[in-house]
């Protein structure tokens, strides 16, 4: 599965489940973290679990599962697919930790070049 069918897959699996403003950040030249972060807003922690839950069934059903999931019932779900990590978020950790902002203002690693 190419990282654009993963993108792909975890950006319409959240959409099914109704998930707000979902954004692919392209972070590959910034850090080696992951390639891409997916961030999308649930509207309560209920919301939340129920499209991480959606993303991990259908990305399973392909033979991709996470290698860590992080924050259930905290208003922040993490999905570490590797060479992308999944962010859902209720709408005031998204506000107060702004990673689009952070990683879009976040310069260049000359290593990653």
């Amino acid at each position: 599965m190419t990282i654009e069918e993963k993108l792909n897959l975890i950006a319409d699996a959240a959409d099914d489940l109704k998930a707000e403003n979902i954004e692919q950040l392209d972070v590959r030249l910034k850090t080696s973290i992951a390639d891409y972060f997916v961030v999308c807003t649930g509207t309560s922690d209920r919301h939340v679990q129920s499209i991480a839950e959606r993303v991990e069934e259908k990305m399973a059903v392909k033979g991709v599962k996470p290698l860590r999931i992080e924050g259930e019932r905290s208003g922040w779900i993490l999905h570490d697919y590797g060479d992308i990590v999944l962010h859902i978020m209720r709408e005031e950790q998204r506000q107060f930790y702004d990673l689009e902002t952070l990683w879009k203002n976040t310069q260049t690693d000359p290593n990653l070049s």
